[in-house]
């Protein structure tokens, strides 16, 4: 590959993740991604490498290879998404969740797509229960 036959790779790449954090944050409802912007996209290879981010949140670009990681051994197929938030396995703490999905070409696949986002609490909901004394 020549310089600029890279030079393009490269830009295509990157309006790629830019383009997926501005899709991200146009369709999010939560208003820390909506207004805060607490969003970040990348690509990875099939092998866990990053191919290209973009210039998001740098806590989540961080920890997305370990996120990477932990499904790189799962079953992947098409349609099928891994939806992480464990601080073991490449979440930063609970509120952050990132979503990794296959992106597959001819039945292989050719990239892994990240979104990671920060919510404003996550976890379970406790319904409020009146007792009668």
């Amino acid at each position: 590959m020549d310089p600029v036959e890279l030079q393009v790779l490269t830009g295509a790449l990157h309006a790629i993740c830019e383009e997926m954090g501005a899709v991200l944050i146009r369709s999010a409802h939560s208003a820390n991604i909506k207004e805060r912007r607490d969003a970040s996209t990348a690509l990875f290879d099939p092998d866990g490498a990053m191919v290209m981010q973009a210039e998001h949140i740098p806590v989540h670009l961080g920890a997305m290879p370990a996120a990477v990681a932990s499904v790189l051994g799962q079953e992947h197929a098409p349609g099928r998404s891994w939806i992480l938030n464990d601080p073991y396995r490449g979440g930063t703490h609970l509120p952050d969740i990132t979503v990794i999905t296959p992106v597959f070409v001819g039945g292989l696949i050719a990239m892994l797509a990240i979104a990671a986002v920060g919510f404003g609490s996550a976890g379970v909901v406790l319904a409020r229960r009146d007792v009668a004394a």
